[in-house]
């Protein structure tokens, strides 16, 4: 088991995403998530964390996802800390995951 989450960018989190059975969660809040988000992501806040875990095995990787990449650090380690096997923090955030163009889609998906 993991004591800490890993980095990566956002091209290696797509691939990540496409190859594995693995979950992005975003963190930002309601009504940015509302108004657009990274394809396919669960919105993990306080209220959706028993959700998560009901959902999704310990042994599923877990990126996380912010604006810029700097409050996903907090959370990833928390997950990490709850005991999931394998986490990553999406390095630039969903703006980064923008200008990469990856797919983005709107409305409230959980």
């Amino acid at each position: 088991m993991a004591d800490t989450f890993k980095e990566i960018d956002v091209i290696t989190a797509w691939q990540l995403l496409q190859q594995e059975q693995a979950v992005l969660v975003d963190i930002r809040d309601s009504q940015r998530f509302a108004y657009s988000h990274c394809q396919g992501a669960f919105h993990l806040t306080n209220q959706s964390y028993g959700l998560f875990c009901d959902r999704y095995d310990f042994a599923v990787p877990v990126l996380v996802i912010c604006y810029h990449g700097n409050s996903s650090r907090n959370v990833a380690q928390f997950l990490v800390e709850q005991g999931f096997d394998e986490v990553y923090s999406v390095r630039g955030g969903f703006d980064a995951w923008v200008k990469a163009e990856l797919p983005v889609e709107s409305g409230l998906i959980e």
